[in-house]
């Protein structure tokens, strides 16, 4: 069953509106793609850089990959499926990741977690309304020393407290 769909006894499943992709987006991934060394060996590499183009990884993306690197879909899904990185859903324009390992954790994550819903009015997984901040957790981001620590984007933050995430929030108002 794919996300999203409704499935019933006797009605079978519905699936989610097809995404019409980009031309432009989808030309620049074909370029990357063909200018790999190898096709072999670097699925995650195409994925990668699909998921940077796009934002996430719905199955019409997964779909152009597949064909461009001449793999089955479901060894592309299964990829995809696999990686906590990649995301079959919309993220917002400034992803918020935190970090609850063992050591966030410990030192007070879950708190965190909680003043970001409060702040955006979002629960994690979920986008806000504005579409800018979407809220994700994660296992471990491998900066143990800086813990608690999330990222927004690309941009790292360490030793976070419930208190400073309004004034983290606004750096990207």
């Amino acid at each position: 069953m794919q996300t999203g769909s409704t499935c019933q006894f006797t009605g079978g499943c519905s699936l989610p509106p097809r995404t019409k992709l980009p031309e432009a987006l989808t030309k620049e991934l074909e370029e990357f793609i063909n200018n790999l060394p190898t096709k072999e060996g670097h699925l995650v590499t195409a994925l990668h850089k699909a998921q940077s183009l796009y934002g996430y990884l719905p199955l019409e993306v997964q779909e152009v990959v597949a064909r461009l690197m001449g793999t089955p879909l479901s060894k592309v899904y299964g990829v995809v499926s696999f990686y906590t990185y990649f995301t079959m859903v919309p993220k917002g324009k400034y992803p918020i990741s935190i970090c609850n390992g063992t050591a966030c954790f410990v030192k007070g994550s879950e708190k965190v977690v909680h003043a970001f819903k409060e702040q955006l009015g979002v629960e994690v997984g979920e986008v806000t309304k504005d579409g800018k901040f979407s809220i994700d957790v994660l296992r471990c981001v491998g900066a143990c020393a800086l813990a608690p620590v999330l990222t927004v984007g690309e941009k790292i933050f360490g030793g976070v407290t419930p208190d400073q995430v309004k004034d983290i929030i606004a750096e990207f108002k």
